[in-house]
């Protein structure tokens, strides 16, 4: 592991001055923040339409339809050139940035501070084990910085293609060192503290837009897609360094950690063991068709050679994963707009299964060639061993100001939970509702519930005392984990954004022994 570095020292800087800022806002800023003119139209998410944005908040303004195209060809009946499609404007938003971006860039800089404090309360706990989220109550704090950057070749809006290159840090730990539940409380929480804070580089890679057809529509560019717009029939490529949630199982209410929702298996799909390295990344490609109401996309990317971790193995012939997902635009509302997405992942894997573990360990073979006095899983892995699995995946503005959404997650659950969460089903049903009516249209309160749920080998194998890489109490009485999760988001002053969440946790790691968990946090966020 690398120790201090000049790049860390910057970091370390830009974060302490970022954490300086955010103490030194004047109330007066606060109190007169973001009241833009009423516009009759609230943007789908606090988003800039012309300052940067996350990859999460994005993808999930790429992922919808709704300005205006435009026909190159009809324009040749009225005597213009079809050569650049002129683009309506879209209609102006309060700043959620520090400093806006330039239209139609040759290029893209930007960044994001998020700080996040979380405390739990003492909860009942007759005993716990190596895995257990800690009954004691304590307070944590996680820092994750990322600096964007991209560049585009050229202004071809048909032919578009972008570089992509984003450095990363993420310092500080999670509650119980983010052991213990199957739904975490911090997306943001890298699952192995031993990392620790030094740079790395997060995305890199290559984007390709293959224009179809002349008509064009406009979409927000950002750190992951430059263009101001897109031909409405595209096909587009990405291959390199990503993480899967910025284009798969997004969701407008219920994707982003940094402005929304803060557990795992709220922000993303618990049952999708979505190909990952520990920091949540990893490499491979990926094509996506897009067309006037659907689109389709497909990806082959690297599994993690351990459960959990930080290496890679590129031998994609025996382990890779395979993600595909339909996603429909289609409203239940009348002039709202709604989207459904279906989602098929199968990972191949050096994985081994709960019930090969169970079955060896209580019939004493794992005892005699291993002397062990609890099942352990890393003892019955094969090469090639196949996980899959299944999401819906469901979002509606319902008005102007509320949306709702919602997930189902299913995967086979006999092979070992690898690269995410230990969750094998999960149900989810959350709305959001933006604070128009109190004057700060940026504003957002959310709320949600999840019920997440394993199957009878994966729970024997924990009753038995078998550890995942996540749970693991010494003993089980099986329960499904229920969760649910509230917060208000602030707008304080352009890209700085308060929040204050609460969540409560039944059954932690689906055991009724233990819990209920009460977890509040305060969080600080910065678009720069």
């Amino acid at each position: 592991m690398f120790r201090d570095t000049g790049m860390l020292n910057r970091i370390g800087a830009l974060a302490a001055g970022i954490a300086c800022a955010l103490a030194l806002v004047p109330v007066s800023a606060l109190g007169q923040a973001q009241v833009p003119p009423d516009t009759g139209q609230l943007p789908s998410a606090p988003e800039p339409q012309t300052s940067p944005a996350s990859p999460r908040k994005l993808a999930a303004e790429l992922a919808k339809t709704g300005p205006v195209a435009v026909d190159s060809e009809s324009m040749k009946g009225a005597g213009q050139e079809p050569t650049d499609p002129v683009m309506h404007e879209p209609p102006a938003a309060p700043l959620v940035a520090i400093a806006s971006h330039p239209e139609d860039s040759l290029w893209w800089i930007s960044g994001q501070a998020n700080i996040i404090i979380q405390g739990d309360l003492p909860f009942h706990s007759p005993y716990q084990g190596t895995n257990s989220f800690v009954s004691r109550g304590e307070y944590k704090t996680s820092l994750v910085g990322t600096l964007y950057g991209a560049v585009r070749r050229n202004r071809s809006i048909r032919w578009n293609t972008d570089f992509i290159l984003d450095l990363e840090s993420t310092g500080g730990r999670g509650l119980s060192q983010a052991l213990g539940l199957a739904g975490f409380t911090n997306l943001d929480v890298v699952r192995n503290p031993n990392l620790g804070p030094v740079p790395y580089l997060a995305r890199y890679g290559i984007h390709q837009v293959l224009g179809l057809t002349q008509k064009t529509i406009t979409q927000e560019a950002g750190p992951l897609a430059l263009a101001p717009s897109v031909p409405l029939r595209r096909i587009e490529i990405r291959v390199g360094k990503i993480t899967l949630p910025d284009f798969f199982d997004v969701n407008g209410p219920g994707s982003d950690s940094h402005l929304q929702f803060l557990n795992w298996t709220v922000d993303n799909n618990g049952a999708w063991d979505y190909a990952a390295d520990t920091r949540g990344y990893t490499v491979g490609g990926m094509v996506e068709y897009d067309d006037v109401s659907w689109s389709i996309r497909y990806g082959l990317f690297a599994m993690p050679t351990v459960a959990n971790g930080i290496d890679m193995d590129w031998a994609f012939s025996r382990a890779h994963g395979g993600n595909a997902e339909f996603e429909l635009r289609r409203t239940l509302v009348k002039n709202r707009k709604g989207i459904a997405r279906l989602l098929y992942f199968d990972n191949r894997a050096h994985m081994g299964t709960y019930r090969e573990a169970v079955q060896d360990f209580l019939n004493g073979t794992d005892q005699a060639k291993y002397g062990l006095t609890t099942p352990d899983i890393t003892k019955h892995e094969h090469f090639g061993a196949l996980k899959y699995g299944i999401g819906l995946n469901a979002e509606q503005e319902v008005t102007e100001n509320l949306r709702v959404f919602g997930r189902f997650g299913w995967n086979e659950g006999q092979h070992e939970s690898f690269a995410y969460t230990e969750v094998d089903q999960t149900f989810e049903f959350g709305a959001d509702y933006a604070g128009t009516r109190w004057k700060r249209p940026v504003d957002k309160v959310g709320l949600v519930m999840v019920s997440n749920a394993i199957k009878r080998d994966h729970q024997n194998y924990l009753k038995l005392g078998g550890l995942g890489f996540l749970l693991g109490d010494g003993n089980l009485n099986y329960g499904r984990e229920n969760i649910v999760e509230g917060y208000y988001n602030y707008h304080a002053w352009r890209g700085m954004f308060y929040a204050l969440d609460i969540q409560h946790i039944d059954n932690p790691g689906y055991n009724r022994d233990r819990g209920p968990v009460w977890v509040g946090s305060v969080r600080a966020h910065v678009d720069f």
